[in-house]
């Protein structure tokens, strides 16, 4: 949920060079439909308005055959009843259930049994005592299982694999609900039918095992200290408004008692077309689109929508100071309440955030993070309808106290409150504005996302357009006075500290009967959908000598791609020396930022990047150093020019080295303390045993001896190196090689690298647990298994198992783990293929579910690796998605060159895909039943558990394998 707002800080490309342009809402009729657009809007966005009300939104463009569909409504937890919290959130998960069309096998015989559910949950929602609970629940759970015997779950998620879509999902929040889907150009008749269907009258059913589901993510939710210091924030900034009062995933209680049919009153309240807009982006004729959604969603009626009203919230008067605890780092954050995102101060609200931090030349940046005062800070303002939030966070260094971090972030904030930054900042944050606004809307997706922000938050496009014209006005006097006018004493700080928290009430494990998926039937509806037709789009492969040219800078080759469509430039260095011949050039690469010359300060370098919108970062990979340089083309020289001068000239600083080693020691301490960086250590202790690739790092007596020295004769140093200059960019590859010739020295031979430090992956004979221990109410536990090297005549199979196995909504392990048995939110199984030929595949399978459920979902998921089920209509629908998602497929830009280096590391001369979508459809089940039982079936796995041993006894997991206790020494090496 907590994102920053972006719909303000787009605008699209509009005025990249010039600021005089005019943005005005005109109207234009094609095809027979009226539309407004705003003028010099190159998203070309065309705004309909239907009879009924409903809000249609497209902005046409071919470069890829693919569209971003969005079905967005204007309702969220803000709207939910005070009585029955996450209501919106539950509704969302069940919009993928079906109607009385689809996801039912006969609807006549199904409907009387859910009609037994709903009366029976209403007597569940207003009964208090436990006994009698639990006995209408055991009801519940028993017809349950007998309206599943005429219910197809998930066949939402099958049309849409079917049609070729991807990322189908769905989101809530404070005052949005938002339904998604990547679907092929040619299959938008499909996808509009399907939509039409699905919000004409939604069946709420296989509810109780979704609502399982529900409670799944409530609890993953109780163990993220950063969803508590959220709440916590926005709990004490709003008390009158349901920001504050309410959140999206709901009360515990609520949960507990959930009504059927306050959610349909839900529905019938807020899903009208006057509240609900259709966004598209992509490949199709807005003419055709505009008059078939018409067609389609003609059947919703026109309804007033409730207007939300609040209480204005009081004045903060003094600091609110909260404190929280959880087994994460320390963590500080503040918030100061704003005005929401119809006011006039709104411009120079966003404008607060970045010059409060922008990565770069930011107050926090520059003073805090650039000077090592902390470990990190960032800001930045999140803007909703009704209210809005200046959202700072930052973490403390080795030594410091939260308060002291306070004192330091409140500091800056005095500093803006006295305009004590460059009176250049704003010009170089409108500079860098037009820059993102570009990388925006570049992509289909990105225009989507865009255009639907500003829909559900109520914005005029045309505001939005305007932005960066609106922005360069704005002086720094301006600047100052917001600050004095919004931050005194008049903000809520929550300190995060590391302790064990006692507070928490997880949801208890109901006693739930699997229920009946019946994956391999289909309903009418799906067969009508799957028969329409369509003419799929042809697969474009890449041709590594025509899509890519070559050139030469001394010995240095150079791997080129034009950028046709703007003037943005990536230019990258390329070294073959990293991290597994050198564990100190990883630190080396970090040093840099804090450096600088002797005619420049390291504050001086990021200002200077940051004014001509350009930027470079050091990246030290296992094998590879990767310098990147990227901004606008007309500062293409000045760029390059600055780091190449930083690297030939760069000055040791003692201060600054033992800043890092200080911020270092302590994000080494705060990793210790993160459960995914714990679960990402067990699994490289799972593939590669003892001594693994996550835990090859500096011992805490080794960083401590690092000299200034030896860290910046590295960076001096990388240049001589074996290296691969990679640009995308407007110039020709004769200008890109003339200019590279002033600009950028290679040696007349490389230097040789230590030799690189090799890790095998190992091999298990028997069944093993890598347990940590992590106050958590979940468990996380993922199966590994390591298997033959890599064979690139096994990408077709490999890529239709994962495709039917574990891989998405509509796999075996989704549907069997989470659809019918209701024991995780999270799950999925597949077969991963090495990133080089000289490495093996492995198999991934992972469950986050409760602790109580441990023992049934290692159950579960072992039942799959051991026996598969055979459901041919499946495979053919995994089929189909490779071939889809082949044929729409568009690689692009300097991802050309990427997949190039990486058929190169697997010993391919030619894009994989072309040989994958020959041979996908003679892909049978008896392929993958070979597949499933050389590979999975009946193999020894090592288990890699994170969860508490309080709530996961170690004997517990001794009756899947044997167990060893991993320390977070032997983890993290340190």
């Amino acid at each position: 949920m907590l994102k920053r707002m972006t719909t303000a800080l787009f605008a699209v490309v509009i005025s990249v060079y010039t600021f005089a342009q005019n943005y005005e809402w005109k109207q234009a009729t094609s095809g027979g439909y009226t539309y407004r657009y705003v003028t010099n809007d190159p998203t070309n966005a065309r705004f309909y308005t239907l009879k009924n009300g409903l809000t249609v939104i497209l902005s046409p463009t071919d470069k890829d055959p693919r569209i971003q569909a969005y079905v967005a409504v204007k309702a969220g937890s803000k709207t939910d009843p005070a009585t029955h919290t996450g209501l919106a959130h539950y509704l969302e998960h069940m919009l993928f259930k079906g109607t009385d069309k689809y996801g039912s096998l006969d609807w006549a015989k199904e409907k009387p049994q859910l009609d037994k559910i709903d009366a029976l949950y209403e007597q569940y929602n207003t009964t208090r005592d436990e006994a009698k609970r639990k006995a209408i629940y055991h009801q519940i759970d028993s017809v349950s299982g007998v309206a599943s015997k005429y219910s197809i779950a998930n066949e939402y998620d099958k049309m849409m694999s079917a049609m070729g879509a991807q990322g189908t999902n769905a989101f809530t929040s404070f005052e949005q609900t938002v339904y998604t889907d990547d679907v092929p150009g040619s299959s938008l008749d499909k996808y509009l039918a399907v939509q039409a269907e699905r919000f004409r009258n939604p069946v709420l059913r296989i509810f109780h095992t979704e609502l399982e589901a529900v409670y799944e993510e409530k609890n993953r939710t109780l163990d993220s200290d950063s969803r508590q210091v959220f709440e916590t924030l926005f709990s004490n900034l709003f008390k009158k408004h349901n920001y504050g009062l309410q959140t999206t995933i709901g009360k515990v209680e609520d949960l507990k008692n959930p009504s059927l049919v306050e959610i349909r009153k839900y529905f019938n309240t807020y899903y009208v077309p006057n509240n609900m807009g259709i966004i598209l982006s992509g490949d199709f004729n807005p003419d055709q689109a505009i008059a078939e959604i018409d067609k389609l969603f003609s059947y919703m009626k026109n309804k007033p929508v409730p207007k939300y009203t609040f209480k204005p919230e009081e004045s903060i008067t003094k600091p609110i100071i909260k404190e929280i605890v959880g087994p994460d780092a320390e963590s500080l954050t503040i918030g100061y309440r704003l005005p929401g995102n119809k006011d006039k101060d709104v411009l120079l609200a966003d404008l607060v955030g970045s010059i409060l931090t922008n990565g770069k030349a930011g107050l926090l940046d520059l003073n805090l993070v650039k000077k090592q005062k902390l470990l990190r800070a960032s800001a930045f303002t999140y803007t909703l309808i009704d209210y809005g939030i200046l959202y700072l966070n930052a973490a403390p260094t080795t030594g410091q106290t939260l308060e002291e971090v306070k004192a330091l972030v409140l500091n800056e904030i005095e500093n803006l409150k006295k305009g004590n930054f460059d009176d250049d900042l704003i010009s170089a944050i409108v500079n860098n504005t037009k820059k993102s606004i570009i990388q925006n809307t570049e992509t289909y997706g990105g225009r989507a996302g865009l255009l639907m922000d500003a829909f559900t938050s109520d914005l005029d496009w045309k505001t939005q357009v305007a932005y960066v014209n609106d922005l360069s006005k704005i002086k720094k006097a301006d600047v100052v006075a917001f600050a004095n006018k919004y931050f005194g004493d008049n903000y809520v700080a929550v300190l995060k500290r590391k302790g064990e928290r006692k507070d928490l009430v997880k949801i208890e494990k109901p006693a739930i009967t699997p229920v009946e998926t019946n994956a391999d039937k289909q309903s009418a509806f799906v067969k009508m959908i799957e028969e329409m037709p369509s003419v799929p789009s042809e697969p474009v492969f890449l041709d590594y000598n025509q899509d890519i040219q070559r050139g030469n800078l001394e010995k240095a080759e150079i791997l080129y791609v034009p950028n046709k469509d703007n003037d943005l430039f990536r230019l990258r260095y390329r070294y073959k020396v990293g991290s597994l011949n050198d564990m100190k050039l990883p630190i080396a690469a970090q040093y840099i930022q804090f450096l600088g010359t002797d005619r420049k300060s390291a504050e001086d370098i990021s200002k200077a990047f940051y004014k001509i919108a350009s930027s470079f970062t050091i990246s030290a990979g296992e094998e590879y150093t990767t310098v990147t340089i990227e901004g606008l083309q007309e500062n293409f020289t000045q760029a390059v020019q600055l780091y190449e001068d930083l690297v030939l000239n760069v000055k040791p600083d003692d201060a600054a080295l033992n800043g890092l080693k200080a911020r270092l020691a302590k994000a080494r301490k705060d990793a210790k303390l993160n459960k995914g960086a714990i679960m990402q250590g067990l699994t490289s202790y799972a593939m590669y045993g003892a001594q693994n690739k996550f835990n090859n790092t500096l011992t805490d007596a080794q960083l401590a001896a690092i000299t200034p020295a030896e860290l910046t004769q590295r960076i001096q140093s990388l240049n001589g190196y074996e290296q691969t200059l990679i640009y995308y960019g407007p110039a020709s590859l004769s200008e890109l090689t003339a200019s590279l010739q002033k600009l950028h020295r290679v040696p007349a031979s490389f230097a040789v690298p230590a030799p690189a430090k090799v890790f095998r992956q190992v091999s298990s004979d028997h069944n093993k647990v890598l347990f940590t221990d992590y106050d958590m109410v979940q468990s996380e536990t993922r199966w590994i298994r390591n298997t033959d090297p890599y064979d690139p005549e096994k990408s077709t199979v490999v890529d239709v198992f994962n495709n039917y196995f574990g891989g998405g909504m509509g796999s075996l392990v989704f549907q069997t783990i989470r659809e019918s048995k209701a024991l995780a939110y999270s799950t999925y199984g597949y077969y991963v293929s090495p990133a080089k030929k000289d490495e093996n595949y492995y198999m991934l399978g992972y469950v986050g579910s409760q602790a109580d459920k441990f023992k049934e979902a290692v159950a579960a998921m072992n039942e799959l690796l051991t026996k598969m089920p055979e459901l041919p209509a499946n495979l053919i629908l995994a089929k189909n998605q490779v071939k889809k998602d082949i044929q729409t497929e568009r690689i692009t830009q300097d991802d050309i060159i990427y997949n190039y280096l990486s058929a190169k590391q697997h010993g391919l001369n030619d894009d994989i895909r072309k040989q994958i979508y020959s041979s996908v459809d003679s892909i049978t089940m008896d392929d993958i039943r070979a597949f499933h039982r050389n590979y999975l079936s009946g193999k020894p796995y090592t288990y890699v558990v994170v969860a508490s041993e309080k709530k996961l006894p170690l004997e517990e997991m001794k009756k899947i394998g044997e167990v060893q206790k991993v320390s977070l020494e032997e983890v993290f090496g340190y």
